[in-house]
């Protein structure tokens, strides 16, 4: 574990000095964080971390999702309690959500929720203006609701949006396997439907930049898709992540321009190469793991579009939150 996590510090470090060294005109910065807080004594530090963003001033953050610990009661109060922290973040804050607030809501522990009925309320309650993000000050983004009515028109969480030559899609792909249970008809439905929204917004996202010309492209999102344990060379076909996988491949390699992926849920920072659902190298993709649970930092992503890699990393920790 630590020769993982000194290897990805080795990359941070090179990547962050090309970027800030050669940052063009059109060059920014956005944070990406979430996993958290799991428990009420990482509810401070995630205010610390907050403090920590709000001072760094990035043009916008990204929250990938598990805004509660799987754990806890998935109570509205819980979720508004969540919510409302996020919105301290001065910056606008792209929300992607997790499976804790929703998918795992079943657990005796979370209360034992109908998961769907989670899922409606979540809706409700973080997505009241579609097209809208969370944060202190909002921005406006394309919203799948609204964008593919006709199709997908309840999937508020879905959203898009262009910064300085770079396209941002952030589907809703949680863990727990992407909600997906086969033995569970109306699990397994919500899933599909789901799945197909997710294709279709990852499809358009790359329809998207190649027809702008844009320079790269980033996708968030809260599930690692490979974090399942399997044997043989690819993604198990039970997997609920083989599409979101292929689809990002197929439109990466169709796009051959930069490309990042971000995610939490293993809570390990770590960047390396993506792979598609065989496990085969796509050249042109980074894969980013942020820290979550009780590594309660962030990670500050340095955007040059003009620059060949377009994408740097900075470590965002608060020394009081502790280890990372």
């Amino acid at each position: 574990m630590l020769r993982h996590a000194l290897r990805a510090l080795l990359i941070l470090s090179a990547t962050a000095c090309g970027a800030t060294a050669e940052s063009g005109a059109d060059a920014f910065t956005f944070v990406g964080f979430g996993d958290m807080p799991y428990s009420a004594a990482d509810e401070a530090k995630v205010d610390r971390l907050i403090a920590a963003i709000n001072k760094e001033k990035p043009a916008f953050a990204i929250h990938v999702g598990d805004i509660k610990s799987g754990g806890t009661p998935c109570s509205d109060a819980a979720l508004n309690k969540a919510i409302d922290q996020i919105n301290t973040v001065e910056a606008p804050v792209v929300y992607s959500i997790g499976a804790n607030e929703w998918a795992d809501c079943h657990r005796p522990a979370a209360g034992g929720f109908n998961p769907r009925e989670r899922l409606a309320a979540l809706r409700k309650i973080a997505f009241a203006k579609p097209g809208t993000t969370l944060g202190k000050n909002p921005m406006q983004v394309e919203s799948q609701a609204l964008a593919m009515a006709s199709r997908f028109g309840k999937f508020v969480e879905n959203q898009r949006f262009s910064k300085n030559g770079v396209v941002f899609v952030v589907p809703h792909v949680p863990g727990s396997n992407n909600g997906f249970e086969a033995r569970d008809p109306e699990a397994a439905a919500e899933f599909f439907e789901r799945n197909a929204a997710n294709v279709a917004w990852i499809d358009d996202g790359f329809r998207v930049a190649r027809e702008s010309g844009a320079r790269a492209v980033v996708i968030a999102f809260q599930a690692n898709p490979y974090d399942i344990r399997q044997e043989g060379p690819g993604l198990p076909p039970a997997s609920g992540f083989v599409a979101t996988v292929d689809a990002i491949a197929r439109g990466a390699r169709a796009f051959g321009k930069p490309v990042l992926v971000m995610w939490g849920d293993v809570h390990m920072l770590e960047i390396k190469g993506f792979r598609d659902s065989r496990l085969r190298p796509v050249p042109n993709v980074i894969q980013l793991q942020l820290m979550g649970a009780e590594r309660v930092h962030a990670v500050k992503i340095l955007v040059d579009p003009g620059s060949p890699g377009v994408f740097g990393f900075v470590p965002l920790i608060v020394p009081e939150n502790g280890p990372f």
